[in-house]
């Protein structure tokens, strides 16, 4: 495939971003298959319906995905310009009831560093006369070199009630993110709130009414796989929300309320909402869905697994965790000795995060977790007695704290440099530096923790801190205890980061939802011996 020169590619991603500016808003141009909102009414052709997405993008591979109102056959092109010169044809797969009309395809062979655009269309299966009309999206594949790297991450999409008001703006948050251009997203979990139905309206603090659109599986707690598709086709309904994600690669991973609040696998349930009681039964539909409507690359041979590692050239890995398909029992969390109740990532998880970093060659890794390290989630806020994640209080390393013991501590005695980790989970924004010097246990090398969301969701926080592994916090915003505050009140929030190509110094931004930067922080890259 030929390159384009670099100012062709500088005056094709401007155009290409001109033009989904106008998709953000709903304006796309008619007639033109770029973006649009999704359609409803059945036509005599294939309707792309949900916008398009990208993710977990190499240096030469990219998920491409979408989804067809009916059977059809998924059509590609892709090239190196939005011309669509010397453009190359994929043969996708069909779009059939068993995947909800789903696709995904994995280009490989592509060119590093190089702004790819793509063009999807759809072949009615019993009509092959009948095709729809393309839409258009981009990204841009990691750098095999020395070069600028920019992301942004956050967590928790209609949560708490809070949905799509379009008087409002729709999810106005995911149109700030796109505006930042970066390379990827990080979606830190709670991509869906699968227990929180969406109703109607909701009186917000002034006296006023939030009006959000609802659907018909959003009218109550997902149960059946049917009604966990609809969760994910809920928020693709957003103008904003289709828009970025025809501009910028998402590398999701999932929490809790994508099943349901706090969940463990051995739980049953006690919540005269559900009929389906059992959490094993909800998560697998759960998971089913989630990989159905993200652009995740699976595993070949355990497609339920979430935690993987996306190497994003010489200066960053990207290692996603999943703190929920492995987990012991919530409760107490005070076992003095590490065993399977204490579980947490689980025994393979963990070896494969050791190998993983052991081999990483990058500057930075970078550990994408979908709950923080010290900071306490409670799994009875009321009582405060049995908890959620690894903290547990303040002391010695007990129950779940025991997996994160042994991680920091193998890190560190390994020698393996420049970690970071990043989640959201919490609903509100902060910078953790994690000081063995401040630490009941203190055999491990210091590091930083972001925590940045919700995106669309209601507003909690400050939590409380677990001094086991000493962390400080440098930076927090939140409501300051006035729990579950509507996205008006502005204490929506994301994180920005840079990797300088030439010094590798990673700048680190906290920011919200008008783009105001909060806290900026740049960390100088330990040279590895």
């Amino acid at each position: 495939m030929s390159l384009p020169t670099k100012k062709t590619i500088h005056v094709s991603r401007r155009r290409f971003l001109s033009t989904s500016a106008l998709a953000a808003t709903g304006l796309g141009l008619a007639g033109t298959g770029l973006f649009g909102m999704p359609a409803f009414a059945r036509s005599d052709r294939p309707v792309i319906t949900h916008g398009l997405q990208s993710g977990d993008v190499t240096t030469d591979r990219a998920i491409v995905w979408a989804r067809a109102d009916r059977p059809s056959r998924l059509l590609l092109e892709y090239a190196t310009s939005d011309s669509f010169r010397n453009a190359q044809t994929v043969r996708g797969p069909a779009a059939i009831a068993a995947s909800d009309f789903t696709t995904k395809v994995d280009l490989t062979g592509l060119p590093a560093g190089q702004d790819i655009f793509y063009r999807i269309r759809y072949r009615d299966l019993s009509n092959v006369n009948a095709v729809s009309e393309p839409m258009v999206g981009h990204f841009r594949t990691a750098p095999a070199d020395r070069r600028d790297i920019t992301f942004v991450w956050t967590g928790d999409t209609a949560g708490q009630g809070w949905g799509i008001n379009t008087d409002w703006g729709g999810m106005k948050g995911y149109e700030t993110m796109r505006r930042n251009t970066p390379d990827f997203m990080i979606h830190s979990g709670d991509t869906i709130y699968a227990d929180n139905p969406i109703p109607a309206e909701k009186k917000l603090p002034d006296g006023g009414v939030w009006k959000n659109v609802i659907t018909e599986e959003k009218s109550k707690v997902a149960e059946t796989l049917k009604e966990f598709r609809g969760n994910f086709r809920y928020n693709l309904l957003d103008a904003n929300v289709r828009a970025f994600n025809a501009e910028v690669p998402v590398f999701a991973q999932w929490d809790d309320h994508e099943t349901v609040n706090n969940w463990y696998p051995n739980e049953v349930l006690n919540d005269d909402r559900y009929q389906v009681r059992s959490v094993a039964t909800l998560a697998a539909r759960a998971n089913r869905a989630f990989h159905e409507y993200f652009p995740t690359r699976q595993h070949a041979s355990d497609r339920e697994r979430i935690y993987r590692k996306i190497n994003y050239g010489p200066l960053l890995d990207v290692f996603f965790l999943d703190m929920r398909s492995y987990r012991g029992d919530n409760g107490a969390n005070r076992q003095p000795l590490a065993g399977p109740d204490t579980a947490f990532l689980g025994a393979d998880q963990i070896r494969w995060l050791k190998q993983e970093l052991l081999a990483s060659k990058a500057t930075w890794k970078v550990i994408a977790s979908d709950m923080p390290i010290g900071l306490i989630v409670y799994d009875n806020w009321r009582e405060k007695n049995t908890f959620e994640n690894g903290a547990n209080g303040n002391g010695p390393v007990l129950g779940r704290e025991h997996e994160f013991a042994d991680l920091l501590r193998f890190i560190k005695h390994n020698k393996i440099k420049n970690t970071a980790w990043f989640t959201a989970d919490v609903h509100y924004t902060a910078a953790h530096y994690y000081d063995p010097n401040k630490a009941t246990f203190s055999d491990f090398d210091p590091f930083w923790e972001f925590v940045s969301g919700p995106i669309n969701a209601g507003s909690f926080g400050p939590g409380d801190m677990d001094d086991t592994f000493g962390p400080q916090v440098v930076y927090q915003k939140s409501p300051e205890g006035k729990p579950n505050l509507p996205p008006t009140e502005g204490l929506q929030f994301f994180g920005h980061v840079r990797i300088n190509g030439e010094t590798e110094v990673m700048t680190v931004t906290l920011k919200d939802i008008e783009n105001k930067s909060l806290y900026t922080v740049d960390l100088d890259p330990v040279p590895v011996a």
